[in-house]
């Protein structure tokens, strides 16, 4: 067979410079020093500015480098490894015993296009939302939101007097969640960029590599919550016990 036409194609410039520059992170800079700025790095290695923030933003994607507000791009230490599920096992409620996440807050708010329609609710629909966050070695590795709509939780109400956010509200609904019996859950996991909001709270830059955990429980023959969890890629690295359902997506 005659060679393939992917085959014939050169290395880009910025590859080729990513495997330089991950040499010289080896060799001559230690975790968290911060690097020269990106005039003085392509004058050293030779290179266009464009050509030098396309192997940046690689390295940033596998873990290498980390851009921080205020301070450039440093050094990152090595991922810390996360165990999506919980100490509990894969087939338990948010909140259960043994569940890594902080609650935080909630909000009586329609949830976003995609997830109503996991949820069977129409788009314009209040559901609850849970926010949540998850801590590893002192540092936020990511952030959550829990949708639950009316019909899962019929001992609580959207429309509420009292103030609708807050911790207190979030693990009302986590409780009137565990009433239900759960059939089981699956996963999808997918890389993706991080909002502005979920950036702010995880000290990334909007834009910055994610990887995007969604989670299906499912109950009473259908969908009775989704979870969307933004994970940072530069310092995570994922793991799934045997009995998970994991579904990895490509785009």
């Amino acid at each position: 067979m005659g060679t393939t036409q992917l085959e014939t194609v050169p290395e880009p410039k910025y590859w080729h410079l990513k495997t330089v520059l991950s040499d010289a992170l080896d060799s001559e800079f230690a975790v968290g020093e911060i690097l020269p700025n990106e005039r003085e790095l392509a004058a050293r290695f030779g290179v266009a500015r464009a050509t030098l923030r396309q192997a940046l933003e690689q390295l940033e994607l596998e873990g290498r480098l980390q851009r921080r507000r205020g301070v450039g791009t440093t050094v990152a230490p090595p991922r810390v490894g996360v165990d999506v599920g919980s100490e509990a096992g894969p087939h338990t409620w948010p909140g259960a015993p043994g569940d890594a996440w902080h609650t935080e807050e909630h909000e009586a708010a329609p949830a976003p296009a995609p997830v109503a329609r996991m949820l069977g609710v129409a788009g314009d629909a209040a559901v609850h939302a849970v926010r949540r966050s998850r801590t590893t070695g002192g540092q936020q590795v990511a952030s959550e939101v829990l949708y639950v709509p009316t019909a899962s939780v019929p001992g609580l109400a959207t429309d509420v007097e009292e103030e609708p956010s807050g911790a207190a509200r979030a693990r009302a609904v986590l409780r009137e969640l565990h009433r239900l019996q759960l059939a089981g859950q699956d996963r999808t996991v997918e890389l993706g960029s991080a909002r502005a909001d979920d950036a702010r709270r995880l000290d990334r830059l909007p834009g910055a590599p994610v990887l995007v955990v969604t989670t299906r429980y499912l109950a009473d023959g259908g969908t009775a919550a989704v979870s969307v969890a933004t994970y940072r890629a530069d310092t995570c690295r994922l793991s799934f016990s045997d009995t998970d359902a994991v579904a990895l997506l490509a785009s």
